[in-house]
C-alpha cells in the first residue's frame, strides 16, 4: 500500500472524484426521457399517481391507485416534490440522472475509507455506474443501492472515527429509508456492514490476544442492530392478505453465467462483453501481480454478496430478475477492493489509472451515443400522441421476436407515455397486488388490460407470455378500445385490421396509430386460424376429461 506521507495522486483527489461524478450524467444530459426500459411504464403511474381524481375522473375507471407501506417507494415518493418544483418528466430525470452519479461517488468513497487512498485500479469499477439493472429501468431498485453504497463508506467512516453512538443514531432512521426506496438496497447495505464489521470486530480482538472468528461473527452481527428495524416493515410488508407474488426458479445456473455476462448490457453486443472481459481480467491480474492484493474488508464483502447471488432465486415475491440484480455489485465490490502493495511503483500506478480512466471514458462515450440513438426512436414513435386525444382508450403493440436479442429496442413500455402526456389508457401497467401502488382494474380491456399484453411477435414464443401480432390484432375487444398504436411491429394480416382507420404512420411504416372504426364490423376469425395446433389440441383433451369428470345426468 501507499504510504500516508506520500503526495496524493492526481484520481485521489477530491477535484478527480468530483469529475468523475459530473462525467457520469453525460450519457443522460440530452434525452428527454432516460431511455430505459421500464423507465416509461414507471412515469404512467407517476402521473395517476399525481392527478386529482376531479381533474381525470377516468383514471380511477382504469386503475387502482392505493398507498401503501412497500420496499418500493423510491422515486415515488422523490417525485411529489419534484414534479411540483420542475413538472413529472424533469423531476424524474434529475432524479434517474443522480443515480449513476450517487454509485459512482459511493464507490470512489469506500475504496477510499478501506485503502486510506483510492487504488488506480478503482477506476475500472466506474462504468458499472450503468450496469444492466440500470438499463432495464429498475429505477427503485438502482435508486437503493447508489444510496446503499454511500450509506456503506459512511458506516466505514464512523466506524474509523469510532463514533459508533452517532452512527446508530444516523442509521436507524436511514436504513428504514433505505428500505423504503427499495428492500434490495437496504439488503445489501445489511450484507456489507455484516462483513465490515466482521473484520473490525476480528482485528480488535486479534490485537487484544482473542481474535476468534465466531466470537466476531457474534459482535458483527450485533453492531449491525441499528440496520434491523426494516425487518418489521418487511413482516408487515409481505403478510398483508393483499400480497401477491411468487418465489422461484432457484439455481439456475445458466441464467446466472448470463447475468455475469449482461452485467454492461446496453446496444452493441460484441463491446459490452470485452468490457466485461476486462472486469475478469482485472481480477485475475489481483491474483497473480505480485503489486497488487485484494483488502480482506472489502473481499470479505464481495464473497459475501457473491454468496447471495448465489443463493437468490431468479424471482422473489413475482419480482423477476432477483439475481441479475446483484451481478454488476459483486463484481463492483471486488473491483475497489484491490489495492497497490508497497512494491508498486508510481509509474506502475499511473499506468493502471490511465488504463482505467480510458476504459470509463470509452464507456460512457459509447453510452452516450447509445441513448442518443435511442432519444431519436422515442421522438419518432411519440409524435404519434399529436393525434391522439386526452382520455383516449388506446391498446398498444410492440413488436419484438422470439430470440431475446442483445439490444433492447427500450420501447417496451412506450405506450405508457400516452398515459403520462395524455392521460390516456395504456395496457403496458403492471398489476400485480403488493409489489407496487397501482393496479389495472378495466375489466372490458380482458387479456389486454395490463403488461404483457402490449408485447407482440411474429407467431407464437415457447415459455412466454406474449402473444403473436395476428392474435392480438384479431382478438383485443374493440368495445374496450378507440385507438390501437402499432410500434414496430411485425407484419400482419390485413383481414385483422378491417374495421380500422390509420390516422398516422411513421417514416418507416413500421409503427402507425389506428382508430376503431364501429361502422364497421370487425372481423371474425375462427380459434383454428389463431391458435397453434397443439394447443388446440391440449384444450380438446382437457375438455373431454373435464366432460368425463362430470356426474351422470338424473334418470327420468
Amino acid at each position: 500500500m501507499e504510504q500516508s506521507g506520500t503526495p496524493l495522486r492526481w484520481w485521489q483527489m477530491r477535484a478527480f472524484v468530483v469529475a468523475a461524478t459530473v462525467i457520469t450524467i453525460v450519457p443522460l444530459l440530452w434525452p428527454q426521457i432516460p431511455p430505459l426500459v421500464d423507465l416509461p411504464g414507471h412515469m404512467g403511474r407517476y402521473r395517476v399517481q399525481l392527478t386529482p381524481s376531479a381533474e381525470a375522473p377516468w383514471l380511477a375507471q382504469w386503475f387502482a391507485f392505493q398507498w401503501s407501506l412497500i420496499g418500493n417507494l423510491g422515486i415515488d415518493l422523490l417525485i411529489i416534490p419534484f414534479a411540483k418544483l420542475f413538472g413529472l418528466e424533469l423531476g424524474v430525470k434529475l432524479i434517474v440522472i443522480s443515480i449513476p452519479a450517487l454509485t459512482a461517488a459511493g464507490l470512489l468513497w469506500i475504496a477510499r475509507e478501506v485503502h486510506g487512498r483510492i487504488p488506480p485500479t478503482a477506476l475500472f469499477a466506474l462504468p458499472l455506474a450503468y450496469s444492466y439493472p440500470f438499463q432495464f429501468g429498475f429505477v427503485n431498485f438502482a435508486l437503493s443501492m447508489a444510496l446503499a453504497l454511500c450509506l456503506f463508506a459512511l458506516w466505514l467512516r464512523l466506524g474509523r472515527l469510532k463514533r459508533f453512538r452517532l452512527r446508530t443514531a444516523i442509521f436507524v432512521p436511514a436504513s428504514c429509508l433505505l428500505w423504503l426506496c427499495h428492500t434490495f438496497g437496504w439488503g445489501v447495505l445489511g450484507v456489507l456492514a455484516f462483513s465490515a464489521e466482521m473484520i473490525r470486530q476480528h482485528d480488535a480482538r486479534k490485537d487484544a490476544g482473542s481474535g476468534h472468528w465466531l466470537e466476531s461473527w457474534f459482535r458483527a452481527g450485533l453492531g449491525c442492530i441499528p440496520l434491523a428495524l426494516p425487518m418489521a416493515l418487511m413482516i408487515f410488508w409481505r403478510s398483508g392478505d393483499h400480497v401477491t407474488g411468487q418465489t422461484a426458479d432457484w439455481f439456475n445456473w445458466q441464467a446466472k453465467v448470463a447475468w455475469i455476462m449482461m452485467i454492461l448490457r446496453d446496444r452493441w453486443e460484441l463491446w459490452d462483453i470485452a468490457s466485461t472481459a476486462v472486469f475478469v481480467l482485472i481480477l485475475f491480474k489481483a491474483f497473480r501481480d505480485p503489486a497488487i492484493e485484494y483488502s480482506r474488508n472489502l473481499g470479505l464483502s464481495a464473497l459475501f454478496l457473491a454468496a447471495v447471488f448465489v443463493a437468490l432465486p431468479r424471482i422473489v415475491f413475482g419480482s423477476a430478475y432477483a439475481d441479475m440484480r446483484l451481478a454488476p455489485f459483486v463484481v463492483a465490490i471486488a473491483l475497489i477492493a484491490i489495492r497497490p502493495r508497497a512494491t508498486m511503483t508510481a509509474r506502475h500506478a499511473g499506468i493502471l489509472a490511465a488504463l482505467g480512466l480510458s476504459f470509463f471514458l470509452l464507456r460512457t462515450a459509447g453510452t452516450t451515443i447509445s441513448y442518443w440513438q435511442f432519444d431519436r426512436d422515442y421522438d419518432t414513435e411519440l409524435a404519434a400522441l399529436d393525434k391522439l386525444p386526452v382520455g383516449a382508450k388506446v391498446v398498444t403493440f410492440v413488436g419484438t421476436n422470439c430470440h431475446n436479442e442483445w439490444r433492447m429496442s427500450r420501447l417496451e413500455h412506450l405506450p405508457a407515455i400516452a398515459l403520462e402526456r395524455r392521460l390516456a389508457y395504456a395496457n403496458d401497467q403492471w398489476s400485480m397486488a403488493g409489489a407496487q401502488l397501482l393496479t389495472a382494474r378495466y375489466s372490458a380491456a380482458g387479456m389486454f388490460a395490463h403488461d404483457p399484453s402490449e408485447i407482440v411477435t411474429p407467431g407464437w414464443c415457447p415459455r412466454e407470455w406474449w402473444k403473436p401480432i395476428d392474435f392480438s390484432m384479431a382478438r383485443f375487444p374493440r368495445e374496450a378500445f378507440d385507438y390501437v398504436w402499432l410500434i414496430r411491429t411485425p407484419p400482419f394480416n390485413a383481414r385483422y385490421a378491417t374495421d380500422l382507420d390509420r390516422i398516422w404512420r411513421s417514416p418507416s411504416g413500421a409503427s402507425a396509430l389506428f382508430k376503431v372504426n364501429r361502422t364497421r364490423p370487425a372481423p371474425q376469425i375462427s380459434d383454428e386460424e389463431l391458435y397453434p395446433r397443439w394447443f388446440l389440441e391440449l384444450r380438446a383433451r382437457r375438455a373431454r376429461a373435464k366432460q368425463r369428470e362430470l356426474p351422470p345426468p338424473p334418470k327420468a
